[in-house]
């Protein structure tokens, strides 16, 4: 690992698997806050976008969230029942306090703040490097968030504000603009955006690459203890996957209270099938 005041970079040999951004240069708008790109593949593919055009507040890999109560964390407009997407004086910010480094593990602190200054949440996170294997690794992350408030916290989606099938909230990924109409595949049979807000225990996105003749694969993983997880997933028009935690229900934390969320992530290269993705994750459980 290498670190500055900006960034912690992870590689494995000549390949940087990621750079964390600790401490971004992110306009206001945008909702500042940590993230993680360029992520790599082991052949040094790029699987991630930033600051794509349509949405300036997509950045590579994310943990945000989309309505705290009525902040938005997430950046950029808000979706307001019964009135749509609006531009509101609600955009929070996630700042970084702290790291602790151990080995392929690195823990960190930060702390929500909302867009009038006050701290709202308190969170710890964890990123594990692992499985490093012939065209795959793997990052486990963790995370709790505490509430901070004297009154509960209320975490909310577009979807839960009224949206139908748009309940986008927490661990986020963006994938390259090449990866548009890429391939959806879940366990037990999913497939497709038919996915958009239903519940698996895994959903891998498969995209190409342009310029070089690549295919890379992202396997993304919920944990069992986590409770009421629903895939916000496309393929168009742009490529995104997340894990929601309050796709179609809110969900609250009472003063003093935490949520603890873990997700697992592999990147690889090639395009794996069902076949593959199945026997690996059988080959490497929680």
């Amino acid at each position: 690992m290498r670190q500055d005041d900006e960034a912690l970079a992870v590689s494995v040999g000549d390949v940087e698997l990621f750079r964390y951004v600790h401490r971004p240069s992110t306009p206001a708008f945008e909702g500042p806050k940590p993230y993680l790109h360029p992520v790599r593949t082991l052949a040094g593919d790029v699987v991630t976008a930033f600051r794509p055009h349509d949405h300036r507040w997509h950045k590579g890999v994310q943990m945000t969230a989309t309505d705290v109560s009525g902040e938005n964390f997430w950046g950029g407009v808000t979706y307001v029942r019964d009135r749509g997407y609006a531009a509101l004086s609600n955009i929070g910010t996630m700042r970084h306090e702290e790291f602790e480094v151990d080995g392929a593990r690195f823990d960190e602190r930060l702390s929500w703040f909302t867009e009038e200054g006050e701290r709202w949440v308190g969170e710890s996170r964890s990123f594990t490097v692992r499985d490093v294997e012939d065209d795959s690794w793997t990052l486990d992350f963790a995370t709790t968030m505490t509430n901070l408030r004297a009154d509960p916290l209320v975490f909310g989606s577009p979807t839960t504000n009224g949206r139908e099938l748009a309940g986008y909230t927490g661990f986020f990924w963006r994938g390259p603009r090449s990866f548009t109409d890429g391939t959806v595949i879940a366990a037990d049979g999913g497939a497709g955006q038919e996915m958009m807000g239903k519940a698996a225990r895994w959903l891998a996105f498969i995209g190409r690459h342009d310029e070089v003749d690549r295919w890379s694969t992202l396997l993304f993983l919920d944990h069992p203890d986590n409770k009421n997880t629903h895939w916000f997933v496309r393929s168009t028009p742009f490529a995104a996957v997340n894990p929601s935690f309050a796709f179609h229900d809110t969900v609250e934390l009472a003063p003093g209270a935490a949520l603890t969320l873990r997700y697992r992530l592999v990147v690889a290269g090639g395009e794996w099938d069902r076949a593959q993705l199945e026997s690996y994750v059988e080959d490497h459980p929680w």
